[in-house]
């Protein structure tokens, strides 16, 4: 078992109250509001809402790792190492994208069973982040400041820095689509979270060719009208900083990915809007 730092005495003993500090508590725990989503296979993802025993209340995730197939063990293995568990990779890159400043998730506890061919099942528990998902409220926020360029100006400056801010430390998210950034105006000041880590790499070749994969995804996931057309250009400036004389090039490859993600989109749902 693994504790993030600074976790309150309090929420300890909630997690143990619960039966969430082991391995057998957390598989056998069937409270909580399951979140299913399309191709999670061995993965299941669970919103929990608990107080603990100052009356104080904590939106938690768990998230649960059952037996891998081998293929992704494999990869896993190849990537972080032999010694790490699902949940362990995630854990790590939290605590790495802490370390370098960004904002993210808050590590609460994780822990994993091995069985003869590594670990057999994993858990991982992370509080929730401020603010309202990306690629549902993206809609709503255009339209509310659809008058207001300083706002959508704020936003994209504030986004590129982000995206800068990762990929300058020397890693990736390589799931940077909308869905997995959280923006919150709560405290007027534009914050911004990544959450969803478990992918999060520092590639070692060609670091190059995985950042521009994110920067696609992330242009594929936003309103290319209301959005992408009017700010993508000073997104990619904030972005590059000194390096802005780049652009041109590396807009070229963004474009390209997202062509392609744009016609597999097509082709998967005929039916609706790309």
């Amino acid at each position: 078992m693994r504790l993030g730092p600074d976790i309150d005495p309090a929420l300890r003993e909630l997690l143990r109250q619960e039966q969430l500090d082991t391995v057998e508590g957390v598989f056998g725990f069937q409270a909580g509001e399951d979140l299913r989503k399309a191709k999670l296979g061995h993965r299941r993802r669970t919103r929990l809402f608990l107080t603990d025993s100052q009356n104080r209340k904590h939106e938690l995730y768990l998230k649960r790792y059952d037996r891998e197939p081998l293929s992704a063990r494999l990869r896993r293995w190849l990537t972080y190492g032999v010694r790490t568990s699902p949940a362990d990779v995630e854990f790590d890159n939290i605590l790495a994208l802490r370390r370098i400043g960004l904002p993210t998730m808050q590590p609460i506890i994780c822990g994993k069973q091995r069985g003869v061919w590594g670990t057999r099942r994993s858990y991982l528990i992370v509080a929730a982040v401020p603010g309202e998902k990306l690629d549902t409220y993206i809609s709503e926020f255009l339209d509310a400041n659809v008058n207001n360029t300083n706002v959508l100006q704020d936003f994209t400056v504030a986004l590129a820095q982000r995206v800068s801010q990762l990929h300058r430390a020397g890693y990736v998210h390589r799931d940077l689509y909308s869905a997995h950034i959280f923006l919150d105006r709560s405290e007027g000041a534009m914050s911004l979270h990544l959450i969803d880590l478990a992918r999060v790499f520092a590639p070692r070749w060609r670091p190059q060719r995985w950042r521009v994969k994110d920067l696609a995804q992330l242009k594929f996931s936003l309103p290319a009208v209301r959005w992408a057309q009017k700010y993508w250009d000073l997104f990619m400036q904030e972005y590059l900083g000194e390096e802005a004389g780049q652009a041109g090039r590396l807009n070229r490859k963004i474009d390209r990915k997202v062509a392609g993600m744009r016609r597999r989109h097509r082709r998967k749902y005929p039916k609706r809007k790309a």
